[in-house]
Formats: C-alpha cells, sequence, structure tokens
C-alpha cells in the first residue's frame, strides 16, 4: 500500500490530475486504523463491516484527498442510497495519501440531510459536500490523536 500512496503522489505532482486510487486506500486504512474487517468477496453498498464497538455494521467508505485547503466545494463521491449499508466515513488524505482524519455519519443522519437538500436545490441526488459531512458526521480518527471514542471511562 505504500507503494500505491507513492505512485499517486507522484502521478498528482507529475499530471496535476489525481490517480483513481484513493477509494482503495482509504477502504485500507479505514479497516486497519478502526478494526474494520473487508468482505471477501466483496459486497455491492459497502465496503466493510464492523468489529468491536461497530460489531456487524456495513461500513462504507468514501475518500478525499485535500491538495487545497483553502478550495471550498469539494465534493465526496456520490453516496448509493439504494444500498445496504449502516454507516459511511469519509477518509480524508494528505497530497502523500496519508491518512489525517476520518469522520463517521449514520445512516439515517444521512438520508435526512439529502431528503432536505433535495427539496431545496437541484443537487444531484446522493451527492455532499466534505463541509456538511463534516457538519454531519463525528470525528473517529486523527493522526495526533488516533481513535477517538466518546465511550466514559469506568473505573
Amino acid at each position: 500500500m505504500s507503494e500505491a500512496r507513492r505512485l499517486a503522489a507522484e502521478y498528482r505532482r507529475a499530471t496535476g490530475k489525481p490517480l483513481a486510487i484513493s477509494g482503495e486506500i482509504a477502504v485500507f486504512d479505514a479497516a486497519r486504523l478502526l478494526n474494520l474487517q473487508i468482505p471477501e468477496p466483496p459486497q455491492p453498498g459497502y465496503d466493510a463491516i464492523g468489529r468491536g464497538s461497530r460489531e456487524g455494521l456495513r461500513i462504507l467508505i468514501k475518500a478525499r484527498a485535500v491538495f487545497d485547503e483553502s478550495r471550498s466545494g469539494q465534493r465526496i463521491g456520490q453516496l448509493k442510497l439504494d444500498k445496504e449499508w449502516d454507516r459511511v466515513m469519509l477518509v480524508l488524505m494528505d497530497e502523500e495519501y496519508e491518512p489525517r482524519e476520518i469522520y463517521e455519519a449514520e445512516r439515517s443522519v444521512i438520508l435526512d440531510s439529502l431528503k432536505e437538500r433535495e427539496e431545496r436545490s437541484r443537487n444531484r441526488r446522493g451527492s455532499m459536500t466534505v463541509a456538511r459531512f463534516r457538519h454531519l458526521s463525528r470525528l473517529v480518527w486523527t493522526r495526533e490523536e488516533g481513535e477517538i471514542t466518546d465511550e466514559l471511562w469506568e473505573n
């Protein structure tokens, strides 16, 4: 995977265009960092199955490599609303395709937001900006802190 990251970053520097590999890298990173299982064979509609505190949840994983922080309106890939998934994770990566942050959102929250926005605009169905996703989700992992849990520590 480190070679894939290196090639993707080198390709972008050489051509100015991203190499379409960020999704595969994001699935690998989310599974490794958040104790998820990648199903074999791959399943339509979701990328991983939760373990531990996410036991059995079907998780759709999206990726976005952020090359320019000042650029607004960056979008995540279209969410397949007709598929069976329970949560969505967004893996934000730096220019070297290394994970910076991972956000997680419940299906119901995403669907409610998309329905509300669909009624007000002509947005493509299942389409969302990175900023909107971050607003609706919770931060579950950062490069600096590792996994972030909301559970209270019991003595």
